[in-house]
């Protein structure tokens, strides 16, 4: 990772200059992660494809405060959760999309129930989007609750309530095999 951290940073500043160039590996770099929060967040690919391109819109007139490649991947992370947020508070009625087999997500489990993973990502889009964005970044981007507190803005003890009530919904729904959104995920049937 240090040697990692060497040319992101570099590519960082050579951005912050004005290079068109640096400006595309950083976002050639972040895109995916920025696009699978946002995916997870709205369940519609092209208004997780709009987001991204907001939230790098966002990154390049504001580059001159971003410190670090740390505070980068903080910065889109936040942003990214902020205008998905923003997006749902908007919509009236959201509907939820499930995701579809082979999207590009960045943190998919190689081993796993692809029935159970097709529940478990319907189940999450039936969270409030508060809720949901705390446990995407619990366990899609590994966050610690004091991290999560700092990219949402909010006390450490709501994270922990949020993840708490979200799991224990989830594990209610699975149990009782609940969680229809009138959508089967990913087309399949229930019975």
């Amino acid at each position: 990772m240090a040697d990692e951290e060497g040319p992101q940073c570099d590519a960082l500043s050579r951005a912050r200059s004005g290079d068109a160039a640096a400006f595309s590996a950083l976002v050639r770099r972040h895109q995916p992660r920025v696009y699978s929060l946002a995916l997870r967040m709205v369940w519609d690919r092209h208004a997780a494809e709009d987001l991204a391109q907001e939230v790098f819109m966002q990154l390049y007139r504001r580059l001159a405060r971003v410190q670090s490649d740390t505070h980068l991947v903080f910065w889109l992370r936040q942003v990214t959760l902020r205008l998905a947020i923003d997006r749902l508070r908007r919509e009236a009625t959201h509907r939820v999309v499930p995701l579809e087999e082979g999207l590009n997500v960045a943190a998919e489990p190689s081993e796993s129930d692809p029935l159970l993973q097709r529940r478990l990502h319907a189940l999450v889009a039936q969270l409030p989007a508060a809720a949901r964005a705390v446990v995407l970044l619990r366990y899609q981007e590994d966050l610690d609750p004091i991290d999560i507190a700092a990219t949402l803005d909010m006390p450490v003890n709501t994270v922990k309530s949020h993840l708490k009530r979200s799991l224990e919904e989830l594990r209610t729904q699975l149990a009782s095999g609940g969680g229809s959104t009138g959508t089967s995920p990913a087309g399949a049937t229930r019975r």
